[in-house]
């Protein structure tokens, strides 16, 4: 028999990809830096995303408990460093600047944008699911993301409503009584000390799931993962027998494989066209 989107009780989502436009974030991050060199200065979006997604899978399998924001910081000097070595005469920038600029692009996730129908959506499934993150990001950088993926006007809140715990192994938002958080429970790198596509994180999340009261002890087949990147979710979670949705966003340069596409049951142009497709079912 045939599974249906409603046959399943827990949604387990990436978030940079599928509910935020981290590529348009990341691209208006890095191009202050690589305007200053001649080699990088007339990239595409295309390009600067690309050599962007080079480095930072080597530096995640590389320094697989170093938090997401330092990572990113290490992403943006390792690319000052290229394109030192390849331009044989540096820009004339002092080097507090420079170590500046790495750490501003690594806290820069906060201002990262969301995906036009992410909200509506996310609200809309989590009356017929609990929803769950696995995302390769800190808990601090999150947060930001959360308000803006739980708040209708992101301006408007206090910022302890969705602050990560510093105690609790893992974060419920929605045990803050003010949260409008669609999430039942948030996974990052730094609660599973590895990057995605490392099965490790993937191990994790199915266990917290299958065992938490709060997510009914779910098992892995009434798991359905939703995500944009083929490399970092839909393959891993394909080799661990998980049902998954690919959400295939027109334009998206990053998380595509060579290869044979890997295998999922669903796919959808935008978050809000799957949703669409739940409420009709």
């Amino acid at each position: 028999m045939t599974a249906r989107l409603t046959d399943f009780k827990v949604l387990v989502f990436d978030v940079y990809g599928t509910l935020a436009d981290w590529e348009t974030g990341i691209f208006l991050g890095l191009k202050p830096m690589l305007s200053r060199y001649s080699t990088s200065s007339g990239w595409s979006r295309k390009q600067v995303l690309e050599a962007f997604s080079a480095v930072e899978s080597d530096l995640q399998a590389k320094y697989p408990h170093l938090l997401y924001s330092d990572l990113l910081a290490k992403v943006h000097e390792v690319m000052e460093e290229r394109l030192k070595a390849g331009s044989g005469r540096p820009p004339e920038t002092s080097i507090s600047v420079l170590v500046d600029e790495h750490v501003e692009f690594g806290q820069s996730i906060k201002d990262w944008p969301i995906f036009p129908d992410s909200y509506t959506a996310l609200h809309t499934l989590s009356k017929h699911y609990k929803l769950v993150v696995l995302s390769n990001v800190d808990r601090t950088s999150f947060a930001h993301t959360l308000a803006k993926l739980s708040e209708e006007d992101s301006t408007d809140f206090s910022p302890e409503t969705y602050s990560p715990p510093e105690s609790e192994e893992y974060w419920y938002p929605q045990r803050n009584p003010k949260s409008k958080s669609p999430f039942t429970l948030v996974l990052t790198a730094q609660d599973v000390q590895s990057y995605k596509p490392a099965l490790h994180g993937f191990e994790v999340a199915l266990d917290v799931i299958h065992r938490e009261a709060t997510l009914l002890n779910t098992p892995k087949d009434q798991v359905l993962w939703v995500a944009q990147s083929l490399f970092h979710d839909i393959e891993p979670v394909s080799r661990l027998g998980v049902t998954s949705v690919f959400i295939n966003r027109e334009g998206a340069t990053m998380g595509f494989r060579t290869g044979p596409e890997p295998i999922h049951a669903w796919q959808f142009v935008s978050l809000g066209k799957m949703a669409e497709a739940v409420s009709k079912v």
